[in-house]
């Protein structure tokens, strides 16, 4: 197939995962070939001429300081099934606790049953309704599991997160949980002069009111891609919960507003194309993702990215970073390199360099390094 061919009735979105899929399985075939992995003290020597560095954090930033409780294993352990309890033996057949992939099997299948069975319309609801709930048990036990106040991280795991990210313009998240907000909110345990806007003010027409609001005219550096905890859609507004408007601490009042059946801004569909349209529905995720992008175009920039897989289920992502101009990305890898998790990552970072050349050709050429991510010793 040559990638570059027009394929009839496809949509931009659709050819571009139809190329990275492409690639990524001549990747995979490839993938014996031995990968150099170096510190991230030498990846980082790699990129010292850019003229600005950015950062893409992935669940592994917060299993690095909790393992015990972002795994997915321990949020499985923790997770409220009872509205639902057939869902655990999904979970079971599908050899996974990564709630993504029981939503994705889901979603699907509710699409194969609309075009094999279209009259079994009550089923395709349900395997939704399933999926829905899933989402909302990831949230819950998150929330449930999440260290209750900033005080439980101590001051020298605070600091040295805050060196790593001290090197970077704009931060960018995929996490749900605070521990970045708690992290960049440590002024007292160094003197470094983080920038931590995200965007968030007091609501213009009334600033008493007991949380801030996300307003679109300010130019933020920190962003939450996939939403988080703390943040929630008030209809009109976007609000982030904070404690210095109420005196009641953050993770304590995500827990009310759970029982109360409010649930967070949170994109945890099982696809990247259903992430997506998710995000495109949305103002603050939308302009998240469009900063991204944006960071992503100049040649001059670079990218570093701390536990991340890279898996396929964030296309909506990794297509900005072959689609851009910035010449270099360094990708974590945490222990055996030969593991599943690391050779995913392995093969999709070669596959956005292939694809790089596919959209852009010679002129704007992508080059990847990978460093040991312990070497980061992110929390001390």
């Amino acid at each position: 197939m040559n990638l570059n061919e027009r394929a009839p009735g496809r949509s931009p979105w659709q050819k571009f995962v139809g190329m990275f899929e492409h690639i990524a399985a001549i990747q995979n075939k490839n993938r014996d070939k031995m990968t150099k992995i170096v510190s991230f003290s030498e990846a980082l020597a790699k990129i010292s001429d850019a003229k600005h560095r950015h950062v893409l954090l992935g669940n592994g930033f917060s299993i690095a300081l909790r393992p015990d409780i972002f795994s997915y294993g321990s949020l499985y352990d923790n997770a409220d099934f009872s509205a639902t309890p057939h869902v655990p033996r999904l979970f079971e057949a599908l050899r996974t606790r990564d709630f993504e992939v029981v939503i994705r099997y889901l979603q699907d299948a509710a699409r194969v049953v609309e075009v094999y069975r279209p009259h079994l319309k009550k089923l395709a609801a349900n395997l939704r309704r399933d999926a829905a709930s899933i989402k909302d048990a990831l949230v819950s036990a998150i929330a449930k599991r999440h260290p209750d106040r900033p005080y439980d991280i101590k001051p020298e795991q605070y600091a040295a997160c805050r060196a790593f990210l001290d090197g970077f313009g704009h931060i960018f998240t995929l996490n749900y949980d605070v521990l970045l907000y708690w992290t960049l909110m440590q002024n007292e345990v160094d003197e470094r002069s983080l920038r931590p806007d995200d965007g968030f003010r007091h609501p213009e027409d009334d600033p008493d009111e007991p949380y801030v609001s996300w307003q679109q005219a300010n130019s933020p550096t920190v962003h939450y891609l996939h939403g988080a905890l703390h943040l929630f859609d008030k209809g009109t507004d976007i609000i982030k919960y904070t404690w210095s408007k109420t005196d009641i601490p953050i993770v304590d009042q995500i827990r009310v507003a759970l029982d109360e059946d409010r649930y967070p801004l949170f994109v945890a569909e099982g696809t990247s194309a259903s992430k997506r349209t998710r995000i495109l529905h949305n103002a603050y995720l939308h302009k998240a993702l469009r900063s991204f992008e944006s960071c992503c175009k100049p040649a001059g920039n670079a990218l570093v990215i701390f536990g991340h897989s890279l898996a396929q289920n964030d296309i909506h992502i990794l297509r900005l970073i072959a689609s851009g101009g910035m010449r270099h990305i360094l990708v974590g890898l945490y222990g055996d390199p030969s593991s599943v998790p690391n050779q995913t990552a392995i093969r999709q970072a070669n596959a956005l360099v292939q694809l790089r050349q596919t959209r852009r050709g010679s002129g704007y050429p992508l080059s990847v390094t990978f460093y040991d991510a312990a070497s980061v010793h992110l929390w001390g």
